[in-house]
């Protein structure tokens, strides 16, 4: 095994990762590991924009309440503030970036507004904004002579000793060779989990590496049963590929409808097609079971076109390409997984209960997102809390100095076989149909205990297989899509009520009193090598 040293370890290319690195490369030498090519991350397709109070029309106090509305009784409202109190500052460290976000005649920032937000607050690029942000990020990344970018290395385990986090195991699938790297810090920036469902609008690189890791080191898991499902991804029955369709359409003034082109959000809440994510997914799948049909109706036909082109232009392609004249057709949507807003539990510094090891980004669990999360408040939880564990790690880099008794870890064996990869994936596609039919938009204590049995005898196979035939991606992918979906059903088993985006339809009412479901990690538990 080769070693190198760095002040610090980033594993993840998205938004938090990024931003964080370049901090951090003020005063250390940064290393970013990330298992595809750098950019592929959930913030390449973030479409609506970032959550900021830009002028005097809007508040703090608004922008909180309304993330505490969303989040039903679950958020951390020191978070909420934190985050909600520095967005005007992230706003201007990317401009100083040079991300480009849309401005009016005036000069001043487009905002768009987004369902659950009283104001119109989203600062955007189009319909584009975290291809944008991500673009740029990647850009100063690589012009950086304190950062190290590791592309298409893949991250197997996390080396902790005495609660501890000393480096990461790494794997070059490309030429089997294995790696370890033993920095002062580790940052775990590795994004979301939605690969775990069967429709899903992440990136297939989402298989919830993070949150696995993390768990078989032995850190603190936090309300891993809120899942949020984004009510309108474009439904098409010859598409490979899921097409999100932002909030911010609605927001623009889209009414969702059914096929006769009646509404129907008036009956489930007094926001109507702007409610809520967790409502609004739960209302399209009642009507979708009333009607019998696959999807509901996204209605932009009384808009001018050319206005609908200026403000979506890539959604406005994608229609085109699928046969849509947006003046005369309703665009045909339904709900798919999206967002994790549990995760691995986080201080305000991004620090989980493993020593010199931060969680940021979707992955970790701030509190900021509660039982759901706010549209548009992800973008920026990443930039907030990447600024904090930055300040908290320029502390550690400059008092600390690299421990030189360092772990020493046998090389495992690497499994070349060409037939382990249809071994795998045909489990991999057994499992994202097994979560999203009894751990997805609704739930019962038969389907989810049925789900955690499957998924044991799933994870008694991969291991078995490993053991046999040594590891390789795709099986330690396909192991953290086990051990994430694991921890989903179980916190989804435990939690006996309907909150925000988690309803069990066996305890469809709410408790009065809201708590949170921890999960503590068990060390060595699926450990790889």
């Amino acid at each position: 095994m080769k070693e190198e040293k760095y002040d610090m370890v980033v594993i993840g290319s998205g938004i938090a990762g990024l931003f964080y690195a370049i901090q951090c490369a003020a005063f250390s030498k940064v290393l970013i590991v990330t298992k595809g090519n750098i950019g592929e991350s959930n913030t390449m397709y973030a479409q609506g924009g970032i959550a900021a109070v830009m002028n005097d029309k809007d508040s703090i106090e608004s922008h909180v309440a309304d993330t505490l509305q969303a989040g039903d009784g679950m958020c951390d409202r020191s978070a909420v503030e934190l985050i909600a109190k520095n967005a005007r500052q992230a706003i201007s460290d990317l401009v100083n970036l040079h991300v480009h976000f849309n401005k009016t005649e005036t000069g001043d920032f487009d905002l768009h507004r987004e369902g659950g937000h009283s104001r119109a607050r989203i600062v955007h690029h189009a319909d584009a904004t975290g291809k944008e942000v991500e673009t740029r990020l990647v850009d100063a990344v690589r012009h950086h002579p304190n950062i190290t970018i590791l592309e298409n290395h893949f991250v197997v385990d996390l080396i902790v000793e005495n609660n501890t986090c000393l480096g990461v195991q790494i794997l070059h699938p490309g030429s089997s060779t294995q790696l370890n790297y033993y920095p002062k810090l580790t940052m775990l920036a590795t994004g979301g989990a939605g690969q775990i469902y069967a429709h899903n609008t992440n990136p297939s690189i989402a298989t919830g590496d993070g949150f696995a890791m993390a768990y078989r080191a032995g850190a603190c898991m936090m309300d891993m049963e809120f899942v949020q499902f984004h009510p309108t991804t474009l439904y098409s029955q010859n598409a490979k590929d899921t097409f999100l369709i932002t909030e911010a359409v609605r927001g623009f003034g889209a009414e969702l409808k059914n096929k006769a082109g009646e509404t129907f959000m008036e009956t489930y809440h007094p926001m109507k097609s702007l409610a809520p994510r967790d409502i609004v997914t739960r209302a399209i799948v009642n009507e979708m079971a009333n009607t019998g049909e696959p999807c509901v109706y996204l209605d932009l036909r009384n808009f001018d076109t050319a206005e609908i082109q200026k403000h979506f232009p890539n959604i406005y392609a994608r229609c085109r390409e699928e046969g849509l004249n947006l003046r005369t057709d309703m665009i045909p949507v339904t709900p798919a997984a999206h967002y994790m807003c549990g995760g691995i539990k986080t201080d305000v510094y991004a620090r989980t209960s493993i020593n010199n090891l931060y969680a940021c980004g979707e992955c970790a669990g701030t509190g900021v997102h509660g039982a759901n999360r706010l549209a548009s408040n992800s973008l920026l939880e990443g930039l907030v809390f990447a600024t904090t564990a930055a300040a908290d790690a320029k502390k550690i880099v400059e008092s600390d100095k690299l421990s030189e008794t360092l772990p020493v870890f046998n090389e495992g064996k690497t499994d070349t076989r060409k037939s382990g990869s249809l071994i795998y994936q045909s489990m991999k596609v057994y499992l994202q149909n097994l979560m999203w039919n009894n751990a997805g938009i609704i739930r019962t204590q038969t389907g989810l205990e049925y789900c955690l049995e499957e998924l044991e005898e799933i994870k008694t196979v991969i291991l078995s297989e490993i053991e046999q035939y040594g590891i390789s991606q795709q099986a330690v992918e396909l192991l953290n899509m086990v051990d994430c979906s694991q921890m989903v059903a179980h916190s989804a088993l435990q939690r006996k009520e309907s909150r925000g985006c988690h309803y069990r339809s066996d305890y469809p009412n709410k408790f009065g009193e809201a708590n949170h479901t921890f999960m503590q990690g068990a060390i060595k538990n699926t450990q790889v090598f």
